[in-house]
């Protein structure tokens, strides 16, 4: 291979592909010695550039979880407001029940997506409505003021390609439609190595925000929520999902006995909030759900001591290379949960496996 005369010294011609690599390096070492020495201001941004373990920091993630999901809130409040929903039915869900969609589906999506997705671009990010085009950039900086200043939320770095981030721009959008608004919610969930450690659910009606960050720290609201009297009642109460109500009503008196107490709600964030709140027990799904519904709401159940798995009392991985669909049902709560699960393992050992 040829190249050019770079130039002339004592006679020589040098080229291009006869300078030694040492050389090529000593010069490159001299000039960043050199820029570092006399440009301080731009160390952390040189360093950064030279930093290859590919790391992403929990605080800050904490951080712009709060702000998509409030962003995404208020998508939510201004369609909501001009009652321009432009509905639509994406089919129907397992159940039978038609699955709607509406603008503030698309919006908070493209918002709490897009503005994740440019602060961590290295992570892989999940929401339900991944489908949908968004026409217009959004984004977002960080804003450390939605912590309060009591939060302990230390620098904590883990590797970005164990990251995994599950959004659910509305969840309970049926209920949105009919101006059900204490159901709907919007969450974000960050999930490390399959395991989730963040959560965030915000209504944006209540404008009340709950999230934790599992073994440091959680939201004031709720802190207020879990030390809400306990119900005093010798029979669980189990909150289970308005919209296919029949089947798993069967499978929860069959599990817990006709006296079992019923309480029907929608959003699995709604849900779990009721089981945080104590006013359930434990809150039963007995179908396929998504995990984009779930994954914020074990987040806050973990960072509580409660506990979420499937009905075979499995535990439920939010990793990247995993499904999106929880085939297995769920069965969520702050106590007793492995009693609770032996009454499901008792019941299904009498009836070939099955719960209904």
């Amino acid at each position: 291979m040829s190249s050019k005369p770079l130039d002339k010294m004592y006679g020589r011609t040098i080229r291009i592909n006869r300078v030694p690599a040492a050389i090529t390096a000593i010069l490159l070492t001299i000039v960043l010695v050199y820029f570092l020495n006399y440009h301080k201001d731009e160390r952390p941004a040189i360093y950064g550039m030279l930093r290859s373990d590919n790391k992403v920091n929990l605080r800050k993630m904490l951080i712009a979880a709060i702000q998509a999901a409030q962003r995404g809130g208020l998508e939510v409040l201004d369609v909501a407001h001009s009652r321009q929903l432009k509905e639509r039915s994406k089919g129907k869900t397992a159940e039978g029940v038609n699955d709607p969609f509406t603008d503030a589906d698309g919006r908070s999506h493209c918002v709490m997506k897009q503005g994740l997705q440019r602060l961590f671009p290295r992570v892989r990010i999940f929401s339900e409505e991944d489908k949908e085009q968004c026409k217009d950039a959004n984004s977002f900086d960080l804003d450390r003021t939605v912590l309060p200043e009591t939060a302990v939320v230390p620098d904590v770095a883990v590797t970005a390609q164990d990251v995994t981030i599950w959004v659910d721009p509305l969840d309970a959008t049926k209920e949105f439609t009919e101006e059900l608004y204490e159901y709907v919610t919007t969450m974000v969930c960050v999930a490390v190595a399959g395991r989730p450690v963040i959560g965030v659910i915000h209504n944006p009606f209540s404008g009340q925000t709950a999230w934790a960050w599992v073994g440091h720290s959680m939201s004031e609201y709720l802190d207020e929520l879990r030390k809400l009297p306990r119900l005093k009642s010798d029979q669980p109460i189990i909150t289970v999902s308005r919209s296919h109500a029949a089947a798993v009503k069967d499978v929860a008196r069959n599990v817990f006995g006709e006296q079992v107490s019923l309480l029907t709600a929608a959003g699995a964030g709604y849900k779990v909030l009721q089981v945080v709140a104590n006013n359930a027990t434990a809150y039963l799904h007995s179908s396929i759900i998504k995990k984009w519904d779930i994954c914020a709401g074990e987040a806050i159940l973990r960072a509580l001591g409660g506990t979420m798995t499937t009905l075979d009392d499995e535990p439920i991985n939010y990793g990247p290379d995993d499904s999106p669909v929880n085939k297995g049902g769920l069965l969520a709560s702050l106590e007793k949960h492995e009693e609770y699960m032996e009454r499901i393992s008792k019941y299904r050992s009498m009836h070939n496996g099955k719960l209904r």
